[in-house]
């Protein structure tokens, strides 16, 4: 939505004082949050800035308003690439390895009960 700024009827307007949108708007970023140390970042939302630094700092004044967490990443959402929730089965269709699983061998009886 496109505001106007007000100047005084002697100043001259300012285009460059605003880091305002362009037509096609900010560009997306993908914030996640990690809340503990030791803990993976998990996906917060996401958000709309001009740069990186900008969404940093929206992405902290927004997801850890309460010292929810101890790290911050915002990635550009056009940065990534994702599998389609309707090719879930082709995707992740389990391969048969059997000698992956400790059933395929056979323990000796020297061995004893493991």
């Amino acid at each position: 939505m496109p505001y106007e700024i007000h100047t005084a009827p002697d100043e001259e307007p300012i285009d460059d004082a605003i880091d305002a949108p362009t037509s096609e708007g900010w560009p997306m970023w993908e914030v996640f949050v990690r809340a503990r140390r030791g803990m993976s970042h998990a996906h917060a939302g996401s958000l709309h800035a001009p740069d990186p630094e900008t969404a940093l700092q929206h992405a902290r004044d927004v997801y850890t308003r309460r010292r929810e967490g101890v790290s911050v990443w915002v990635v550009p959402s056009d940065a990534i690439t994702a599998s389609d929730p309707d090719d879930g089965e082709a995707m992740f269709e389990s391969i048969e390895k059997p000698y992956r699983h400790a059933t395929y061998y056979e323990i000796p009886e020297e061995v004893g009960h493991m």
